[in-house]
């Protein structure tokens, strides 16, 4: 039977970095919590662009279709 390893045994030698600068320069911006009609109403700007985006996509292929058709049209009138 193998022998175990104590867990004194696996000291860690990690060190926290030592910052260089001053945190005080970095200025977060405060949070500001949205309320449920701000979250709504962010959704819904959200579900629009992507619905206006997949019109765009269904119009091009759309066009894409009709000239795809029109070949078709001319190859079976040979």
């Amino acid at each position: 039977m193998a022998p175990r390893k104590s867990a004194s045994a696996k000291q860690s030698t990690f060190t926290a970095p030592v910052a260089t600068e001053p945190a005080s320069t970095s200025v977060r911006k405060a949070w500001i919590r949205k309320t449920t009609s701000q979250v709504v109403l962010d959704q819904i700007g959200r579900q629009e662009k992507k619905v206006a985006d997949m019109r765009a996509d269904l119009s091009h292929e759309e066009r894409e279709l009709a000239k795809l058709n029109k070949a078709k049209a001319v190859l079976e009138t040979d």
